[in-house]
């Protein structure tokens, strides 16, 4: 039987970890699945980690794996980090803020078994897929900036700045060591990467909603780091 491996980069989620353990827990075990979790926390200033540690004497240390690191390093390099403690067949890469909802994971098993894909990833904008909790001027940005991916660089996928997916192990090792952006750029390269390489790839629909606990900003200097980043990828594939 496979074993699924879930990479959870924190940065301040005290509130939100317990929510996203129980839901991860839950939708495994309902559906008997072989599972571990790797919580990649850089140093938190609230508490995250004494939450992880836990969490670990309530689901067992063959579930929990706390890997902390000294400060905060940036999402590509979690899972970079995270990955080296991984021992699963596969490998989930999600956000901890509770945006992607973990009873979407089955169904991304589900698909990847059918087909034998590659890499499964969520989208917001195909089928019954969707955005919550977002302002009119987000979801525009957010629109537009994937229509802006999907034009340039022509991914064949319909979320191509989505962070929601399932990964053999393999290919996520291969892709993450020759992805070299930051920021939201990150998750599109090792996107395109992976399809230049020829890898296959299956979308399920998903409903994203905005954290629970915590803020979520979208700066200027983001926007033009993704403008910038997207301008490269096209000059590059």
């Amino acid at each position: 039987m496979a074993k699924y491996s879930v990479i959870l980069p924190t940065y301040n989620e005290r509130d939100n970890l317990p929510i996203v353990t129980w839901l991860l827990a839950k939708a495994f075990n309902e559906n008997k699945i072989d599972w571990e979790l790797v919580i990649v926390d850089d140093a938190s200033p609230d508490g995250t980690q004494d939450i992880a540690k836990e969490l670990i004497k309530i689901y067992g240390a063959d579930r929990i794996l706390l890997k902390p690191r000294p400060g905060l390093l940036g999402l590509g390099t979690a899972y970079v980090h995270g990955l080296q403690f991984c021992s699963g067949d596969f490998v989930i890469i999600m956000d901890a803020d509770f945006s992607h909802h973990p009873k979407f994971i089955p169904k991304f098993i589900e698909l990847q078994k059918k087909h034998n894909y590659d890499i499964v990833t969520g989208t917001r904008y195909a089928g019954d897929g969707g955005v919550y909790g977002w302002d009119l001027k987000r979801k525009i940005i957010s629109r537009t900036a994937n229509l802006l991916a999907t034009v340039l660089l022509n991914p064949g996928v319909s979320d191509l700045t989505g962070s929601f997916r399932l990964y053999r192990r393999e290919v996520l090792e291969k892709v993450i060591s020759e992805t070299t952006s930051k920021g939201y750029v990150f998750q599109m390269e090792m996107m395109v990467r992976a399809k230049a390489a020829g890898c296959t790839v299956g979308e399920v629909p998903i409903s994203f909603v905005d954290r629970l606990y915590g803020e979520s900003k979208l700066s200027s200097s983001e926007i033009v780091q993704y403008v910038r980043g997207l301008l490269l990828l096209w000059r590059t594939f």
